[in-house]
């Protein structure tokens, strides 16, 4: 599973809010709702982050592997 709990703590760092990457980065409410809901998102949103906090992608995301089913 992929998360984006370290995307919050880089934004923290870098002074940036949610308004910040709507305005600045031409990223919409409903993409920053599935971040934080932790749901798909396409490359090119992971791009835009990346290049708006001037980051590594694994500043933003991390995979967690799940348990396995029994």
């Amino acid at each position: 599973m992929i998360i984006f709990d370290r995307l919050w703590k880089t934004m923290e760092k870098k002074g940036f809010s949610t308004y910040r990457l709507r305005e600045s980065c031409g990223i919409d409410s409903k993409t920053i709702r599935r971040l934080k809901a932790n749901e798909n998102i396409e490359s090119k949103t992971l791009n835009k982050l990346c290049e708006a906090l001037d980051c590594n992608v694994e500043d933003i995301m991390e995979y967690i592997p799940e348990e396995p089913l029994k």
